[in-house]
């Protein structure tokens, strides 16, 4: 059976890749989930793995080559040597192929650090007919939450993992069919025969003890494989509850578990409060709800308190009389939407300010390696995104000092459009210099913000409010009305003293101040 290898897409606007470096030739023996090249797109290089076992019969695109997303770029004989379907022992249901051929839907590898990654929806059921680029799945990972779409047309066959379910990176998740071809679902083996079959079993305490337990839990294979390693018994796996799909106990549920169990926490005491919980047996528990923290809600968390334990914040808070921008912008911003299709907002021209700023001093767009300043001369500048309904995420403006007032604006909302609609790739989050966050569209007037690691600085931004302000006019005082605005500057102060947090705040309510529109 011939398999064709195609170029991958990584994302809504990326429509070609190019090959950088093959790592098999033609005529090599591959094994399912080995690397086979590494490609590049404008957004993200990364390294490509086979789908199946065989030997690679043909090479169509070579290295340097830049070829459109779809393409066929390999070709794998499977003839003779066993498929995944045939050797993957951890799988669960086996399937027969009747005619057509099987397409494995793999964990996709969204960044050189990320190992695994989180179902979050299926979007998609066994039986549904799909297009190539069509979604299936989307998935969150310790980075960034994703879509991932099927890579060629015809029906998905199988589902592998449940929603909630914590898989590695190259691991099958779904099948497709190509051809229209038919897969029949062999009887499901009983859970204590799929237990006895998997390489890494569980320990024979485990095994005994389930016998003793109503009903047949479903465990994942990596929740099985930490069980195994933190000694975790089969009669503790099943009085833990889980928060996954249908009361399934997932990863996070695991670690808790453990992580309560080292801490000292009585385990019966525990067990208690979370069947009380269950079951709402008092008044009491009725009027709590317990709400299990998604992925990227536990990302933020451990992203805050790892910023609060690092770096030592300083906030500082000046007042800007917004006056120039706010009357530029009532009297040329729809003009400059219908005309360029962009829409101007505060937002791009604080970005600006910021960004000329950075320039004036660099020690503020810079980090620390233990003892050592690293100094970066270039600015990627981050803008935080509200996701609802209750998250954040910091994508990057990429060189954003070689941006004018216009293309910052444009880069802020195609940002913020991506975020909400998880669109980002790894790279849109990585290797930010200084941050701006902007509490004030909700109406908030300033706030102290946490620092975005590595950074030694973020800027919030609070609402534009209409208020009364004594002006000098000529030596004599008089009250006006004016638009104005709070900046608050959360600095290091490992590295960022006062003086030099005031200075750079200083020069960006100076620029905004006075402002040349001539943009």
């Amino acid at each position: 059976m011939k398999v064709e290898i195609v170029m991958p897409k990584m994302g809504e606007s990326i429509n070609e890749g190019t090959i950088l470096k093959w790592y098999k030739k033609e005529g090599d023996t591959v094994k399912k989930d080995e690397i086979l090249y590494d490609i590049s797109t404008d957004k993200v290089d990364t390294e490509i793995p086979s789908p199946e076992n065989g030997i690679l019969s043909e090479i169509k695109v070579f290295e340097q080559e830049t070829v459109a997303v779809g393409t066929v770029v390999a070709i794998i004989e499977t003839n003779g040597i066993l498929t995944s379907t045939q050797t993957k022992e951890e799988d669960i249901h086996s399937t027969t192929q009747v005619g057509g051929e099987i397409i494995d839907i793999i964990m996709p590898k969204m960044g050189e650090s990320i190992t695994e990654g989180t179902i979050i929806k299926w979007l998609k059921i066994a039986g549904d007919k799909v297009k190539r680029d069509e979604i299936i799945f989307e998935i969150s990972t310790d980075k960034v939450d994703t879509e991932v779409p099927s890579s060629v047309d015809g029906t998905i066959t199988e589902i592998l993992f449940k929603e909630n379910d914590t898989v590695d990176v190259g691991t099958v998740v779904a099948r497709v069919s190509t051809s229209g071809g038919v897969v029949k679902k062999e009887q499901e083996p009983k859970q204590e025969e799929v237990l006895m079959k998997k390489e890494n079993h569980i320990p024979v305490e485990m095994k005994q003890a389930a016998s003793k337990k109503e009903g047949n839990p479903f465990y994942s294979p990596l929740v099985l494989n930490i069980a195994r390693t933190e000694n975790i018994s089969f009669d503790e796996l099943t009085d833990i509850s889980g928060t996954g799909t249908g009361g399934r106990i997932t990863k996070n549920d695991l670690l808790k578990y453990i992580q309560n169990k080292k801490s000292g926490i009585e385990t019966d005491k525990i067990l208690f409060e979370t069947a009380q919980t269950n079951k709402s047996k008092t008044k009491t528990l009725q009027r709590i709800e317990t709400i299990p923290m998604d992925n990227n809600r536990q990302r933020i968390m451990h992203h805050m308190i790892n910023s609060k334990e690092t770096s030592v914040h300083v906030t500082a808070v000046s007042e800007v009389d917004m006056s120039i921008i706010h009357a530029f912008l009532k009297k040329s911003g729809d003009s400059s939407l219908q005309s360029d299709g962009i829409k101007l907002t505060y937002l791009a021209f604080i970005a600006f300010a910021v960004i000329k700023a950075l320039k004036e001093f660099p020690l503020m767009n810079a980090s620390l390696e233990g003892n050592n300043i690293l100094v970066k001369h270039y600015i990627n500048l981050g803008i935080a995104v509200a996701l609802k309904p209750n998250g954040l995420i910091v994508p990057n403006i990429k060189s954003a000092d070689e941006k004018n007032i216009k293309g910052l604006a444009k880069s802020i909302s195609d940002l913020s459009i991506r975020a909400r609609n998880k669109k980002l790739v790894p790279d849109d989050i990585a290797d930010g210099t200084f941050t701006i966050t902007n509490y004030g569209i909700f109406g908030s007037l300033f706030g102290t913000p946490i620092i975005n690691q590595p950074e030694v600085g973020i800027l919030g931004v609070g609402a534009v409010t209409k208020k009364p302000v004594v002006v000098e006019n000529a030596g004599l005082e008089s009250i006006a009305i004016k638009p104005m605005m709070y900046l608050s500057l959360s600095h290091d102060h490992r590295l960022v003293d006062g003086m030099l947090g005031g200075r750079f705040l200083k020069s960006v309510k100076d620029t905004l101040e006075n402002f040349d529109m001539g943009i």
